[in-house]
């Protein structure tokens, strides 16, 4: 990778408002996910992210979601239970005619049933895209 692919990379993670000291548990790990873009966030958040095996409250979730990967709802609602309150969930989804692409109306769709709501999206690699969802606010 060069230093300007390596530059970018880093702004993307730290757009993503991950910043030094969060903890941060990543799920759906395989062998498709961007290692740039991981090793920018634990290189940024200043240590490794928890795995899934990890139950630690965490300030954010980064979730590899592919469209053979099973229930989304079901996965929103599991992934909350580590969640602190304030919390992010980061979806990351193969873009457009990538293998396991996820339309973007099947977040829209599944964030309100597991009691979130999305508040963005953007573009972090050449081959995934983020969905930023937050838990709605209790009344």
């Amino acid at each position: 990778m060069s230093e300007a692919d390596a530059g970018t990379v880093a702004k993307v993670a730290g757009n993503l408002g991950f910043k030094d000291g969060d903890l941060i548990q990543e799920l759906g790990y395989d062998d498709d996910v961007d290692l740039d873009l991981r090793d920018s966030i634990e290189e940024l958040i200043g240590s490794a992210m928890f795995d899934e095996e990890d139950h630690d409250v965490v300030d954010a979730i980064l979730m590899w979601w592919r469209q053979d990967d099973g229930d989304l709802v079901d996965a929103l609602v599991d992934s909350l239970t580590s969640l602190d309150e304030g919390g992010v969930v980061w979806i990351l989804t193969p873009k457009s005619g990538r293998d396991g692409y996820v339309p973007p109306a099947e977040i829209q769709e599944a964030a309100p049933t597991a009691g979130l709501h999305v508040t963005t999206t953007a573009g972090v690699s050449t081959d995934w895209a983020a969905t930023r969802l937050v838990p709605r606010k209790r009344q």
